[in-house]
């Protein structure tokens, strides 16, 4: 729902004063945590979005594991999604998340976020498209993808432009999270700009350890002196399609990333 473990955790603390704060009087646990844990994360995402233009680029937290661990696709929400999912507005978010990610029924949601359920179908349904267009199924099985993402860091250490362009789907985007302000903290479109961009990492190619990031072929680029990026990797038709890092050091040092011995 929110994309960040440390709103998460706060989220659940905040669920947790409230009911330790109650009568106990529940009758339905499961309900009432659902309902304030989401009017919680609502709250917290209307906040989000009203500083959202200070943040610039932002890439949501990824999960990360080693490159062998068995998860399943179909159970990992993406990182490519959690991007696009960062776009909607804190309603869509809610609507969408509950409803087709936990089959909560349309007449609960309407409840949390003050709207008919006719209303929050229609905005799960603007959601649902959205992701759709911007966040397709990636390729399976991972190995699959695994074989683009070893092919664009073979191009990159090469510099070769035409073996990344192989690669890179015509429309791919390369989102990069630096921190706030960060000259790094950019957007690239377009597998040309992308390939150039690329190109110039050619030296950190040796760096890259294989992990799986949010369930899908991703690396950690680890240096003599740690982490110095976590890179997901959306491969759909064995092409890339999205690129999104986190290159922030102060964000870096707060994922355990011993999965990939860093």
């Amino acid at each position: 729902m929110l994309g960040s473990f440390a709103d998460a955790e706060d989220a659940v603390q905040e669920t947790w004063l409230r009911y330790s704060r109650s009568t106990g009087d529940v009758d339905n646990l499961a309900a009432w945590l659902t309902t304030v844990v989401s009017r919680v994360c609502l709250n917290m995402l209307r906040s989000r979005e009203r500083r959202r233009e200070a943040l610039g680029v932002s890439v949501p937290d990824p999960v990360i594991s080693g490159p062998d661990e068995d998860v399943a696709l179909a159970d990992a929400v993406g990182l490519a999604l959690m991007v696009v999912l960062d776009t909607l507005a804190p309603a869509e978010r809610v609507a969408f998340v509950l409803h087709d990610m936990f089959a909560v029924p349309f007449e609960e949601i309407a409840g949390l976020v003050d709207r008919s359920p006719a209303s929050v179908r229609q905005l799960a349904s603007r959601a649902r498209r959205r992701v759709r267009a911007s966040a397709p199924a990636p390729d399976v099985p991972v190995a699959q993808q695994r074989e683009v993402v070893d092919a664009f860091f073979a191009a990159a250490r090469e510099g070769s432009i035409e073996g990344l362009l192989a690669v890179l789907d015509p429309s791919v985007v390369l989102r990069s999270d630096a921190g706030v302000g960060a000259q790094l903290s950019v957007v690239l479109n377009g597998a040309s700009v992308v390939a150039g961009q690329a190109a110039l990492w050619g030296s950190l190619s040796p760096l890259a350890r294989p992990a799986l990031v949010n369930g899908v072929a991703g690396v950690v680029v680890v240096g003599p002196r740690g982490p110095l990026s976590i890179m997901g990797f959306g491969v759909v038709g064995g092409r890339i399609v999205a690129i999104d890092v986190i290159a922030d050091g102060a964000r870096l040092g707060a994922f355990n990333l011993s999965a990939v011995g860093a």
